[in-house]
């Protein structure tokens, strides 16, 4: 690896570590030109499927996206960002747990509305309400009476 520092091609790792509860390797560098210091983070790339929207268009897999969306429906809702985050990795395993190069937004959609459910349900209702396009008020009280129902095995 480049150093950052004087940008010489050759460094050494003189310390290596799990991070992020085990989902990256944090590495200890030093430079054998200059002798600075620095850490790297290494994690795995995976291949995320592409997402099928409703018109048909194919897009790519935003992490950002996904992420900012549920902080919008979260939004003055008391649940720290840690556990959004474990939200928006559960979702991600979800995706890639089907194995399939393609997933239908709507698929996410539902995961995300699953997440939100168990998160909060104010946060969860906030969502359903632009996700399925309530357009009067019976539609929010049908969902929230859904909410309030037993769930049946």
């Amino acid at each position: 690896m480049r150093c950052p520092f004087c940008h010489a091609p050759e460094t050494k790792v003189i310390d290596s570590r799990l991070a992020n509860e085990g989902d990256s390797v944090r590495r200890r560098r030093e430079c054998l030109t200059c002798s600075e210091r620095f850490t790297t983070f290494e994690t795995p790339e995976l291949v995320m499927p592409r997402l099928v929207k409703s018109d048909g268009s194919r897009v790519p897999f935003d992490e950002q996206k996904l992420l900012q969306g549920m902080l919008k429906a979260l939004e003055k809702r008391p649940v720290s960002l840690e556990t959004i985050e474990q939200a928006v990795n559960r979702i991600k395993n979800n995706l890639r747990a089907t194995g399939d190069r393609e997933v239908a937004s709507s698929r996410l959609g539902e995961w995300v509305m699953d997440e939100l459910k168990q998160l909060d349900q104010v946060a969860y209702v906030r969502f359903a309400s632009v996700y399925r396009s309530f357009q009067d008020l019976d539609e929010f009280r049908k969902e929230i009476e859904r909410l309030e129902a037993p769930e049946q095995d």
